[in-house]
């Protein structure tokens, strides 16, 4: 394995994992979150995500496994990744709930002295919302590393996706925090940390798996990335996007966003 590819690999997950910390920051230091840019970025996020997905991963995941099983079997074992990787992420969202939307916008304006803060409320909130977010960022960080290390060109375009994806869940984080105990480092710190589980999972999954790493594990494993983004398009980012905007918002950053990653793509043929 190429230490430079694992590196840049690495690097880019650690990149998108502490976007968490730029959502925070934002909720500091900006009176009102601008929702309609929002919700533009979280569409374009989801469209570079589908898009790189059912175009390039999946092909690419089929190619590995019909090179070593055969057209039949890797064909079947391919399709069987994607929707693999979609039940897993739908299996995390099952077994681990949030008791309040991880996207949910929490605004300066709506806590005054006329609406105060339950801060024991939002405190639970805050550090509840930390662990759920950690804990979907760990398959996220796996799949952005595995992309990344097949295909540096692949990686780069899905952290960038991914780190937006990642913005408001740090703003979910924090501001419960900081209205629940006004401290802006602890605040920042929990949602920093959630962020961490991203290179984590990386970590975690190449210390599993890089003895096992071959066309046939790639294959698997590219598969259900396809799957696993796919699905946090469509459950997660792109429901955000419409809640923070205007539906046809929503779809212009989603058609923005394959376009963007379709000329990036052919930038490299």
């Amino acid at each position: 394995m190429n230490l430079n590819n694992i590196l840049i690999a690495f690097g880019l997950t650690l990149f998108a994992g502490l976007s968490t910390g730029i959502g925070s920051l934002l909720a500091f230091f900006t009176k009102k979150t601008n929702t309609k840019f929002l919700s533009v970025s979280l569409g374009f996020s989801a469209g570079v995500m589908i898009y790189v997905s059912m175009i390039e991963i999946f092909v690419k995941a089929k190619d590995s496994l019909v090179a070593a099983l055969g057209n039949a079997k890797g064909s079947w074992v391919t399709v069987i990744g994607f929707f693999g990787g979609m039940f897993l992420i739908a299996l995390i969202d099952t077994f681990i709930p949030s008791s309040e939307n991880p996207h949910e916008m929490y605004k300066v304006e709506d806590i005054n002295e006329s609406n105060p803060p339950n801060q024991k409320s939002l405190l639970r909130t805050g550090i509840f919302t930390a662990l759920v977010i950690a804990i979907h960022n760990f398959p996220e960080g796996l799949a952005t590393f595995t992309a990344a290390l097949k295909d540096p060109s692949l990686g780069i375009p899905i952290a960038v996706a991914i780190a937006i994806h990642n913005i408001p869940e740090g703003i979910a984080v924090s501001v419960p925090i900081f209205y629940a105990t006004g401290d802006r480092k602890k605040a920042f710190r929990y949602s920093f940390l959630s962020g961490l589980s991203e290179p984590l999972g990386a970590l975690v999954g190449y210390m599993l798996l890089s003895s096992l790493f071959n066309d046939i594990t790639f294959g698997i494993l590219f598969a259900a990335v396809a799957g696993i983004m796919v699905y946090i398009s469509l459950d997660e980012l792109l429901p955000a996007a419409e809640e923070y905007g205007e539906h046809h918002l929503s779809i212009y950053g989603v058609v923005a966003g394959m376009i963007v990653m379709a000329i990036s793509l052919l930038l490299f043929v």
